[in-house]
């Protein structure tokens, strides 16, 4: 079997724009993966365009560890984000490949199933005005649909260091979803690198008696030091690895201790052979995975294959059920969470179909996501400024 060609698919949502690959085969298989890009959409787009001509044509999809190394090194500049990317899409339609010519879901040829389900947490919910008693009624509706777990970055517009009324009325959020959710369900506070060090430990503190199952990049990710700087002084678990494109970059945040939790993105790292790998070297030191994922139903689906064969997996990230949940219909098939879990997709390959005709129902916009921006979290560029 040979790869024939590539075709690229963005769908648009005023936040977000989802890239699509599809790769092509002479035997009629089409495999699909998935990224979003934060503002790069174009970059990652020119670089397939590219990496077809130089790497991927005439391919073969069951050799994947040599078409990714080709991709990587074969152009000899240092990959980043976008290289990384494009990887990750046509690995993981590769394994799209692979598993429809095998009939087999992908995850069984990773090493097959070590749980019957997987645990989600429930993000892009708090799309309300930014007080305690509009989170407490976007949270308690998350957990009546059914999830156990959810995540929200409660700081606004905060920037390395963060006033004593801010601070105060971020802490009143937190306190407010955790007295809607119960004492049982998971809370996940994320802080989108916005802190130094001191200010992250302090907010650590205020949020400790609410409970969070971790913090998530306390601190901007270009100095790990940092970080552990954070993670000696809070016993609050640490989350971080989002915008860590290369599993070898990840080497430091191991030897420093500075992490219990990693968050490799599948669509920004080099796709799912890359996260298996960083996973395996992560159990080596006790540390948790939760993959990253904005993704639509795509990315979504090849986040489960690997969760379902991950010893080492802890809770899986997802949007769709609460911003944008119609574009869950581009790709059918994906599971739907229920009681707070996936089931394990159980049809060959990925399990999701590409669906063109519903695609263009979202046309590619300019989505301008901006963390810093006022009332970024509404997730609607006509209410940021």
């Amino acid at each position: 079997m040979r790869i024939t060609g590539i075709s690229t698919h963005v769908a648009g949502t005023p936040w977000r724009n989802l890239t699509f690959v599809q790769v092509h085969t002479d035997e009629g298989l089409v495999g699909v993966g998935e990224a979003r890009m934060l503002n790069h959409t174009d970059a990652l787009i020119g670089y397939l365009a590219e990496a077809e001509v130089n790497h991927i044509k005439g391919s073969d999809p069951f050799d994947m560890e040599d078409l990714v190394h080709r991709m990587k090194y074969g152009d000899y500049g240092r990959a980043g984000e976008i290289v990384m990317s494009g990887i990750a899409c046509v690995e993981m339609a590769c394994w799209d490949i692979v598993g429809k010519a095998l009939g087999q879901p992908v995850w069984r040829l990773l090493g097959g199933k070590v749980r019957e389900r997987i645990k989600a947490y429930a993000n892009g919910w708090y799309t309300v005005e930014r007080t305690p008693e509009a989170f407490h009624e976007a949270a308690r509706k998350v957990v009546e649909h059914g999830y156990q777990a959810l995540k929200f970055d409660p700081f606004g517009t905060g920037t390395m260091e963060l006033d004593h009324a801010e601070t105060m009325r971020s802490v009143s959020l937190v306190e407010a979803v955790r007295d809607a959710i119960g004492e049982e369900a998971e809370l996940l506070v994320e802080m989108h690198g916005r802190f130094s060090p001191a200010t992250a430990i302090r907010l650590a503190g205020l949020l400790a008696p609410f409970k969070p199952s971790w913090l998530e990049e306390p601190c901007p990710p270009e100095n790990l030091k940092a970080l552990a700087k954070v993670s000696a002084h809070t016993d609050l678990p640490i989350a971080t690895g989002e915008r860590i494109h290369d599993r070898f970059e990840f080497r430091e945040l191991f030897e420093l201790q500075a992490v219990d939790v990693i968050q490799p993105d599948i669509s920004h790292i080099g796709g799912i052979a890359e996260t298996r790998k960083l996973a395996a070297t992560a159990e080596t030191h006790y540390v948790m995975v939760a993959p990253h994922n904005v993704g639509g139903p795509v990315l979504t689906a090849a986040n489960l294959h690997l969760a379902a064969c991950t010893s080492n997996f802890k809770i899986q990230e997802h949007f769709n059920d609460f911003a944008d949940s119609a574009i869950k219909g581009v790709a059918p098939g994906l599971p739907e969470v229920v009681d707070g879990y996936f089931t394990l997709p159980e049809a060959p390959g990925l399990g999701v179909e590409l669906d063109l005709d519903a695609l263009a129902a979202f046309p590619r916009q300019r989505a301008n996501f901006n963390l810093f921006a006022d009332n970024w979290h509404l997730r609607d560029p006509a209410r940021t400024k």
